[in-house]
């Protein structure tokens, strides 16, 4: 058993009446065996269970940010853009890096993201310009459409007026959402079409944009436009200092997912 599987043990299930027995074979688990399982397994590791459970949404992820927080500070000392900081300011710093080091490692091909161009309305505003027409003399008369000396049109007063209307945002097409997949459509793989024309069959080579995940990561900018909301550290010093530990820190995330998912194909062996 891995950990994908166990998803499904944390959703109800209605109860089914039937007459066939149990299985009986020696091999299988029962639920029981997965929930003792699962409990041996977060008492090993349970910082990748926290990780793992609250990145498909069973549990909150409160736990597993303040055991990444834990872990963070452990590695600030090595970090001379923090240690220059005082204790409030350097405490607020590292958890703009975690909560930004636990998004970038929730996503996936499947997530999305809130669309920043509308902010997750699905609506922008957009100056429009209208032509209005207006009657100062009133409506023109029935015979002014029989008449060759003057036209309707003569009663009309025409104005172009500038509005501010709401118009569906074009990145997310209205649904206030943008999916994290890279253009590959989450494969993390394309056609090679110099080798396939070399060769005369399709070959398939990384994505050079996603580098193989399948899905965008979270830009370093996002994070320092974070952090400026706590403290004031300049932008050299942030990527050549903070945007190091922020890599351990998601390293560390799916280090953690590993070694929780290989106690418990252990454990379920």
């Amino acid at each position: 058993m891995n950990l994908e599987s166990i998803a499904k043990y944390f959703a109800p299930k209605s109860p089914m009446f039937s007459d066939s027995p149990l299985a009986t074979a020696s091999d299988s688990l029962t639920g029981t065996d997965v929930m003792a399982a699962l409990g041996l397994a977060g008492h090993k590791c349970g910082f990748g269970f926290d990780l793992y459970l609250s990145k498909i949404g069973i549990s909150s992820p409160d736990i597993a940010l303040e055991r990444l927080y834990e872990q963070a500070r452990k590695l600030s000392g090595k970090f001379r853009a923090l240690s220059e900081l005082d204790e409030s300011a350097r405490s607020g710093v590292l958890k703009v890096l975690c909560a930004f080091a636990y998004q970038d490692y929730s996503r996936s091909a499947a997530s999305t993201r809130k669309c920043d161009c509308c902010d997750g309305s699905g609506f922008t505003e957009a100056q429009v310009f209208t032509n209005k027409v207006s009657y100062p003399w009133g409506k023109p008369p029935y015979w002014s459409k029989m008449s060759r000396a003057v036209r309707p049109s003569d009663w009309e007063s025409w104005t172009q007026a500038r509005e501010v209307v709401r118009v569906k945002c074009k990145p997310c097409n209205g649904k206030g959402v943008i999916s994290n997949s890279c253009r590959c459509h989450g494969k993390g793989k394309v056609l090679d079409k110099a080798e396939s024309d070399r060769q005369g069959v399709p070959v398939m080579k990384a994505c050079d944009r996603c580098g193989g995940r399948g899905y965008a990561r979270l830009k370093f900018s996002t994070v320092i436009e974070g952090i400026n909301t706590v403290a004031e550290i300049k932008k050299t010093a942030a990527y050549e200092q903070l945007q190091p530990l922020f890599e351990e820190l998601v390293a560390e995330c799916h280090k953690q997912e590993s070694m929780a998912d290989a106690i418990l194909s252990k454990v379920t062996r």
